[in-house]
């Protein structure tokens, strides 16, 4: 009986060996350099290995026909192998390297982003209302960012040359048509939009997404927080009016709302002006925001809305008219934004989402009557899809609509009308493509068609991306970028065809250890802009695409917020050279809201003992160009520097208390915005001037600020 017991066995364990079947191979990476420890097994079974120092890997298997190999390592991408186990032998496996969203290389030329959750980020929401000299406006402190010019008397983003009318400004990725308060001439303006309704902010100074157009010099892209942590109050009482804002959150929905008042009479009241300026009503306005939000299992819907009621009665002086010459300013305006976001099956997002913007004003000058009347509207649908983490595409298609009418009335009664009316059609398309942890691709193209004027624009853009080391890469963008001409043109000539910029950026950018630098050179070719043939646009003007221009200049950017306690502190360095043919210009020039050189030093300490945040900031720009008609040179002269020191201080005086006070131009430098000739000589043959300057030197803020929440810690400056 053993006998045959033992023939048996002894054939059953020859037959097993007999079913081995040996699996090998080596595993490298991308450069073929041999990877140890990777884990090779096949799919469903306990059979496998780990390679050596030299990358090979050696088992056997019982397993017979189609198998899965399956090689595994951390920082890697899985690979497999599928085929019959017999052809598994001497096998080369290259596996890629895992693109690690929080380490790899990133996107960055042309943009400065800002928010918790960017790892490119150079400024948070936080830093607006904390910036001295900003006094709360989201604009102010983008003007602390190098590729912005300071333009003392106007207040909105001038960039890389443009105009402040080439810069747009999106909330939720859709346009916001009159994102600035109306003003009057030589009295700056102010963002309408509170920042504590935003998580983020992307400022991109060039080589932006195609998903953007219409803007041939910069974006602003501004998001409002998805999902609130807690309810809570915010009152504000100010030196220039006051605010409440409260948070309510049910389950997955949430409502934010905030109210403010400013009224500038007490100002300035105690503060002279420059100028020979009388205030019959200072500067008012009433302002509300609201954030609705509802959040499901896989979508998010938004609807934000903001209104403003603001006036002003002034009598400004004016050089060709012997008496003050009087302005009355009424505005009233509404933006509306909806926004959805569906995260679907595959990988794939559907956003869609519409907005709204009305805008109305009443102007009185001396006896003379202007309404305007301005409408825009957007619709927008996009879909992205990822692919891989190596690949993600995006597209999608939006459509604008915009209307504006305006009437001049003279004192006499004689009424002149002007309209304007057009629609535009875009389609864009991008992708993201990862070759590696240290290089990347977005190579994309937009497509426009405008009735304005019957014509299509096709703008392709891309942006190249190389990590140099752990903490630096290098990044390059090219792109094309359309805008149809301002309204105050196209109300009087409806055939202008959209004005064309390039852009061309090369910028390096090391980020670590709470430190941000960034240098950035770039290059901007204007073609398409418009000219017109009097002093100023009018209806028997003649029009036409024939200007054209450059812009060109370096970047310079540095931030450290942890390697000197306490300190956190940012420098920006601008330079400019630019040049136009455009509007009624004799020749080609720089024009006059484009200094040479701007710099900016930002600093914010906390003092323990003083339970206190204080901060100055600091800014310098060269003169700025302005033409003498007493010479024969066009815009050929200069304005003096122009010098800015602000000072703040926040004192915490319980965890949800604070007193804010901030300083602008604490050292009262005399700055200038600028010269107004006469319209005609003197009996001596000479164009007499004004010196147009700030209508004060120092404005002073004083406020108190009070959070009510559930954690009974957070308040409106979170970092005290």
């Amino acid at each position: 009986m053993l006998k045959p017991l033992f023939v048996s066995i002894t054939c059953l364990c020859s037959g097993l060996l007999i079913a081995q079947t040996t699996i090998s191979g080596t595993v490298t990476d991308d450069k073929d350099n041999p990877i140890m420890g990777a884990n090779v097994f096949l799919e469903g079974t306990y059979d496998g290995a780990s390679s050596d120092v030299q990358g090979n890997f050696a088992f056997q298997t019982s397993e017979k026909g189609t198998q899965t190999l399956v090689v595994s390592m951390i920082s890697y991408e899985t690979h497999y192998e599928v085929g019959d186990v017999s052809l598994f032998k001497d096998l080369t496996i290259n596996i890629k390297e895992t693109i690690n969203q929080l380490k790899g290389v990133t996107l960055t030329a042309g943009s400065f982003s800002a928010g918790d959750n960017s790892k490119v980020s150079v400024l948070k929401p936080l830093d607006i209302v904390t910036t001295a000299g900003a006094a709360g406006d989201f604009v102010a402190a983008l003007q602390t960012l190098p590729g912005t010019s300071t333009v003392n008397e106007d207040g909105r983003l001038f960039v890389r040359g443009g105009t402040a009318g080439e810069t747009q400004v999106f909330i939720d990725g859709l346009r916001v048509f009159q994102p600035f308060n109306a003003t009057v001439n030589n009295i700056p303006t102010r963002g309408r939009f509170s920042p504590f309704l935003f998580k983020g902010i992307t400022f991109s100074t060039g080589g932006y997404s195609a998903e953007y157009g219409q803007a041939l010099s910069s974006v602003l892209l501004l998001n409002t927080t998805d999902v609130p942590d807690q309810e809570k109050t915010d009152i504000s009482v100010m030196s220039v009016g006051g605010g409440v804002g409260h948070t309510e959150i049910w389950g997955n929905e949430s409502l934010s709302i905030n109210t403010s008042y400013f009224n500038l009479a007490p100002y300035q009241s105690l503060v002279p002006s420059n100028q020979d300026v009388r205030w019959r009503k200072p500067y008012e306005s009433i302002a509300g925001e609201a954030v609705f939000r509802s959040k499901g299992e896989n979508n998010i819907f938004k609807l934000y809305s903001g209104f403003n009621l603001s006036s002003m009665d002034i009598d400004q002086e004016d050089i060709n008219y012997n008496d003050l010459v009087r302005f009355r300013l009424k505005n009233n305006n509404l933006y509306v934004n909806s926004n959805y976001k569906h995260f679907l099956a595959n990988e794939w997002t559907l956003a869609t989402g519409a907005s709204i913007s009305m805008d109305k004003n009443k102007l009185f000058i001396l006896s003379d009557k202007l309404e305007t009347h301005e409408f825009g509207g957007h619709l927008k649908l996009k879909m992205k899809k990822n692919f891989s983490s190596r690949f993600q595409l995006n597209f999608g298609a939006e459509y604008f609509k915009s209307s504006y009418d305006d009437r001049y009335t003279e004192a006499n009664g004689l009424d002149y009308i002007s309209e304007y009316k057009n629609n535009l059609i875009a389609g864009f398309t991008e992708a993201d493509v990862f070759f590696s942890n240290r290089f990347a691709m977005k190579v994309g193209a937009r497509g426009e068609r405008s009735d304005l004027n019957q014509t299509y624009n096709f703008a392709p853009r891309v942006s190249l991306a190389y990590k140099s080391s752990d903490n630096g890469q290098f990044s390059l963008a090219y792109g094309n970028f359309y805008q149809d001409p301002s309204i105050s043109y196209t109300k009087f000539d409806n055939e202008l065809r959209a004005e064309k910029s390039s852009h061309y950026i090369l910028n390096y950018q090391y980020t670590g250890d709470g430190k941000t630098f960034r240098a950035e050179g770039y290059y901007k070719g204007y073609s398409n802009l418009v000219k017109f043939d009097s002093d100023g646009p009018r209806f028997d003007s003649n029009y036409d695409n024939s200007g054209n221009g450059y812009a060109t200049g370096l970047d310079v950017f540095w931030r450290d917020n942890k390697n000197i306690k306490n300190l956190d502190y940012w420098i920006s360095y601008s330079y400019l050279d630019t040049k136009r043919d455009y509007l009624n210009f004799e020749a080609k020039a720089t024009p006059n809201f484009a200094p040479n050189h701007n710099f900016s030093l930002v600093t914010k300490y906390w003092v323990n003992d003083w339970r206190s945040q204080v901060g100055f900031s600091y800014t310098h720009a060269s003169g700025r160009p302005y033409d003498n008609p007493n010479t024969k040179r066009f815009l050929a002269e200069k304005t003096k520097s122009y010098n800015n020191l602000s000072i703040n201080w926040a004192y915490l005086i319980s965890p949800q208390k604070i007193l804010y006070c901030s300083v602008t131009n604490v050292l009262g430098f005399n700055n200038v915005n600028g010269y107004q000739y006469a319209d005609v000589p003197n009996t001596n043959g000479v164009f007499n001037r004004r010196t147009i300057r700030p209508s004060a030197d120092t404005f002073f803020f004083i406020g108190f600020f009070w959070t009510i929440s559930t954690d009974k810690t957070s308040n409106q400056l979170d970092n005290l």
